[in-house]
């Protein structure tokens, strides 16, 4: 292998790992985003309270949810009530 040989092989290892990279920075860039944060955040949350692969309502997962609602709301009340 001839010196100009070695070099350009050298300068394609250089530019391949560059594109690599830039990849890399893009898929980051695109991951941290904040629309793309949201996006998955709110997937999160519909893939709680519907079945992803019926569709339906996941009605345990609500009620549950509700459940919780009334009792902080409740507690609130009877918190308030005794704070007078």
């Amino acid at each position: 292998m001839t010196q100009d040989d070695r070099t350009s092989a050298l300068e394609r290892e250089i530019e391949e790992t560059r594109e690599r990279l830039a990849g890399t920075i893009d898929q980051l860039l695109y991951r941290s985003s904040p629309k793309t944060i949201i996006g998955r955040q709110v997937a999160a949350v519909k893939a709680a309270y519907v079945d992803p692969v019926t569709g339906q309502p996941r009605t345990d997962n609500i009620l549950k949810t509700a459940g919780a609602v009334v009792g902080v709301v409740g507690l609130v009340v009877v918190l308030r009530k005794i704070a007078r």
